[in-house]
């Protein structure tokens, strides 16, 4: 408490010596460092040591069990989150993410330089892609010639 008192203290003494509004603009430098040690200055060789809070996706995922062939879909991307594609079970054949951007009348493969991207012949779990554009929606197209398939399109 007495600390607190000398510091309040400290900050009267010190308001007469600051006039307002000054012709200047005052210099201020964001520093960071561990108690006892001198402060790093914040700059782009610097940076603030944060990290952004994550949050859960709000995207519902596009799950359940396939047999045969289906177009499952429709998966609602939030942006700017990467989408999982989770594959697993007992099965033989293709599957396949697609992505639309006209609410679903055309759905195209995904490709990277020309070539199939997200495409599976086996059990998997990985992210796919991140969506940036508004309104796009994504659909497993599901091609099995045996087994059950477990699926899970989430973010």
């Amino acid at each position: 408490m007495v600390a607190l008192e000398q510091m309040a203290n400290k900050g009267r003494d010190m308001a007469g010596l600051i006039d307002q509004p000054a012709e200047y603009v005052p210099l201020h430098a964001l520093a960071f460092g561990a108690l006892g040690t001198p402060g790093v200055v914040v700059d782009a060789g610097n940076p603030l040591p944060v990290r952004v809070a994550g949050t859960a996706s709000p995207a519902t995922p596009l799950a359940g069990v396939a047999t045969g062939a289906a177009i499952l879909g429709p998966f609602l991307p939030a942006l700017s989150w990467p989408i999982w594609v989770s594959l697993s079970g007992a099965w033989t054949g293709q599957v396949q993410l697609l992505r639309s951007v006209d609410g679903g009348a055309t759905k195209l493969p995904l490709t990277v330089a020309g070539q199939p991207w997200a495409s599976y012949t086996a059990p998997a779990n990985e992210i796919a892609v991140e969506e940036t554009v508004a309104g796009a929606s994504y659909y497993l197209s599901v091609a099995l010639t045996g087994g059950t398939l477990t699926y899970r399109v989430a973010q």
